[in-house]
């Protein structure tokens, strides 16, 4: 009776931690979805554990620009781009850049996310109905137009905690089908620490993984939106503690969810000589290794990834404009209505032209790097004016990490450019 009862408390507990969970929710949301997935397959399939290091700086600067981001929200009261265009030089411009760029990322990335998403509720189905296996390209994208139909009705919802619960359904189930896959494989320990040494993989497409890896998990999208979703989280300058442990909580998680991902694929396929280009690849060589039960979870894993990105990635183009507008989003705006409904137009490309989605995502990942160093720099501006931050000093470790986290963007964004002159 008394262990049933610690079963019980232990279970009360983690769901209170779950429902507790704060904005940080929509970075993970951002930050780990099909792009995410596809770029840890094919990285720990194709180079075992060698990008770890990458993954490792990643997550900690996206600590610190969720922090800083947060910080700035609560204590101004404003938003970022809001912030940008208000207290910047140019600030107007940069912002329309911003919005501009990010866009294109994000929805590039939607078309990769919905096509991978479609294909794996497509291969469930084809496994107890063999008869559509004639029928791929028509149900796929069936199959597309009623994920995003469903999503785009989700969405004139509208409303933050709706937005914040459908998403910690789909975040819970990702994160620990991948931390269940991993203990039926893992990789060996030797590369994990391999990996935490830097080191670029020397061939043709190595760049473009690196690159394709920072934008994914230091999305400029993840740190631009914080700034809303603390606002709409209704949390003031009361909430500084709890913004400051809901940014290390999200990046820890990130880092854990994404290094799992890419520990099970380095496991099952490397030592192979089993690198994933198509999205069943990965269930073809995991199911002989794992059994049949690993693929399932990975899948579901995979599947909630995408699901949990579709919402985030709809939303990102609205939040931006709304913050360039305002500093307000209004979710039943003609404006929200118009913009979502282009945005699901848009990812429907994949599927319609029947591309391959695992390229589609990796390239749209590339893509995010290019604004992030524009807007580190915003961030770092404006948490160091005083009169903005009414009179609160930023901490020299905190700037330390900014300063930090824009040398590395800046970095990877000349790696990302040499790596698109190379795949063109």
């Amino acid at each position: 009776m008394g262990a049933a009862k610690q079963q019980t408390s232990l279970i009360k507990k983690l769901i209170a931690l779950v429902v507790g969970f704060g904005p940080g929710i929509f970075a993970i949301g951002y930050t780990i979805g099909t792009g995410s997935v596809t770029s840890m397959i094919v990285a720990g399939s194709t180079y075992g554990m060698q990008l770890l290091w990458v993954l490792l700086l990643s997550c900690m600067f996206s600590g610190i620009l969720m922090f800083a981001f947060g910080n700035y929200a609560l204590i101004s009261g404003e938003t970022a781009l809001h912030g940008f265009r208000k207290h910047l030089k140019y600030g107007k411009y940069i912002a329309i850049l911003i919005i501009v760029g990010i866009t294109f990322g994000q929805w590039n990335s939607l078309m990769g996310i919905l096509g991978i998403s479609s294909n794996i509720i497509y291969e469930l189905i084809a496994i107890k109905f063999p008869q559509f296996g004639n029928y791929k390209y028509e149900s796929v994208l069936i199959i597309a137009i009623v994920i995003i139909s469903i999503f785009y009705s989700l969405m004139l919802v509208g409303r933050y905690t709706f937005f914040e619960k459908i998403l910690i359904i789909f975040v819970s189930i990702m994160g620990l089908s991948f931390i269940v896959s991993l203990f039926f494989v893992y990789p060996l320990p030797g590369d994990v620490v391999k990996g935490l040494i830097p080191s670029v993989p020397d061939v043709p497409g190595g760049k473009m993984m690196v690159a394709a890896f920072v934008g994914t998990t230091m999305a400029a999208a993840t740190f631009l939106s914080r700034p809303l979703f603390v606002k709409g989280k209704g949390w003031t300058i009361a909430n500084l503690k709890q913004q400051k442990h809901d940014s290390i909580l999200a990046a820890v998680l990130v880092f854990v969810i994404s290094a799992a991902i890419m520990a099970v694929a380095c496991g099952a396929l490397y030592h192979q000589g089993n690198p994933v280009t198509k999205v069943l690849d990965m269930a073809n060589t995991l199911e002989p290794v794992a059994g049949n039960l690993a693929v399932t979870i990975f899948f579901f894993g995979t599947l909630s990834a995408g699901l949990s990105s579709i919402f985030p990635c709809l939303l990102i183009t609205p939040l931006l404009l709304a913050d360039y507008q305002s500093g307000e989003l209004d979710t039943n705006s003609r404006q929200f209505r118009i913009v979502t409904f282009i945005a699901c137009l848009v990812a429907l490309i994949v599927p319609v032209f029947g591309s391959n989605p695992i390229q589609m995502q990796i390239l749209s990942q590339v893509f995010n790097v290019f604004v992030l160093p524009i807007v580190v720099l915003g961030i770092i501006l404006i948490v160091n004016n005083k009169k903005v931050m009414k009179g609160y000093k930023t901490g020299i470790a905190v700037n330390i990490g900014l300063f930090a986290a824009l040398f590395f963007s800046c970095v990877i964004s000349y790696n990302g450019v040499i790596a698109l002159i190379e795949y063109f």
